[in-house]
């Protein structure tokens, strides 16, 4: 249960712990800090009698409004400070689609080179571009609408990040997936535009892991490209 006052001393212990962590201080403010990693250990405790990812994801989006006021601090301190709490919420916030929230820490964690707990045995860009793009892949594979926007930021604030091409390719087989929808509901140009922007990505996810499973759908899409082609060059002739 959440209150304006607990919000209130959350947000300023995290902005004066993670001040007190870059000062090779980390005691100083632990109090708040405590709190929260108590409070995301008895969370996990909760998550890991879930077995049904779809509850998982539930109770994840129903736990983390606890951790707001403790993020908002994070970021108004602005000081790189290491924290497992605000590197799990990135995490649980892309697992629950919430894209716009987990783009924000994301971006922080990446300008401030911040790692991952232990538990994830991945990079930070690495986790991030692998978990936007497989939260992408699903909801386009269950016909939802997909933030094709996030995911080019997602793709921007990797870009010079290493990580496996394997990865990297599948950030960019979501991107291609997720032009290739959008080609399906446009008509005229847009839907040229759409499909050409998915060949190009597919192309480059192909480069990057030949084995990503994108072949047919590159086969498709210039099959589809070339068809509107003829189809409007027959069309023109038609009104020569």
């Amino acid at each position: 249960m959440t209150s304006p006052a607990r919000n209130h001393f959350l947000r300023v212990t995290a902005a004066t712990a993670a001040k007190a962590a870059q000062a090779s201080n980390p005691l100083r403010y632990a109090t708040g800090q405590e709190l929260m990693l108590a409070q995301l250990a008895e969370h996990k405790r909760q998550l890991k009698q879930v077995q049904s990812v779809e509850r998982k994801a539930e109770l994840k989006r129903k736990l983390l409004p606890e951790y707001a006021a403790w993020v908002r601090g994070v970021l108004e301190a602005d000081t790189g400070a290491q924290d497992e709490v605000f590197m799990t919420v990135m995490v649980w916030l892309i697992d629950v689609g919430n894209f716009a929230d987990a783009l924000a820490l994301a971006a922080y964690a990446i300008r401030h080179k911040l790692e991952m707990p232990d538990q994830y045995q991945r990079t930070t860009a690495c986790l991030i571009a692998e978990e936007f793009a497989n939260m992408a892949l699903k909801g386009i594979e269950a016909g939802d609408p997909v933030d094709l926007t996030t995911l080019r930021e997602v793709a921007e604030l990797v870009a010079a990040e290493d990580m496996p091409d394997e990865v990297r390719a599948k950030l960019h087989k979501a991107m291609g997936y997720a032009c290739a929808a959008l080609a399906e509901v446009a008509t005229g140009p847009e839907a040229v535009s759409r499909r050409m922007d998915a060949l190009t990505y597919l192309r480059r996810a192909l480069e990057l892991h030949d084995k990503c499973g994108v072949k047919k759908d590159i086969e498709r899409l210039e099959r589809d490209i070339k068809n509107t082609a003829k189809a409007d060059a027959k069309e023109g002739d038609g009104r020569s």
